[in-house]
């Protein structure tokens, strides 16, 4: 699984921002190692040189080998809350989207016996 985090000019110290989400995303999305070829983070800070309150907003995409992108939002004051809010949305749509790849895979056919039923 690669990871590959971006940020835009309003974001500081990028290298420990960098090695902090690589460890986040290695440790919480370790159970969908298997499923995702590549996770893209992007942190922006959107109020940039205008000062005042600070809004970060958070993306993530989740590539998966069998499926399409998996695209999250999250907006929050700190870079923390951001990313971490953004991390929780990521989790809970590879849970119900590989789960349901997951059920539908292991369903029985209903042509298991190559024939239809009542014929």
């Amino acid at each position: 699984m690669q990871i590959q985090v971006d940020t835009s000019k309003g974001i500081g110290n990028k290298d420990a921002l960098e090695r902090w989400a690589d460890n986040e995303l290695n440790e919480k999305l370790n159970r969908f190692r298997d499923d995702i070829t590549r996770v893209e983070v992007y942190l922006s800070d959107e109020n940039g040189d205008k000062g005042g309150a600070n809004a970060l907003h958070c993306s993530m995409q989740a590539r998966l080998g069998h499926h399409q992108l998996i695209t999250v939002n999250h907006h929050g004051t700190t870079q923390d809350e951001a990313f971490r809010g953004a991390l929780a949305k990521l989790l809970g749509s590879l849970e119900t989207t590989l789960g349901r790849l997951k059920n539908h895979r292991d369903r029985e056919s209903i042509r298991k016996d190559g024939g239809v039923a009542g014929q």
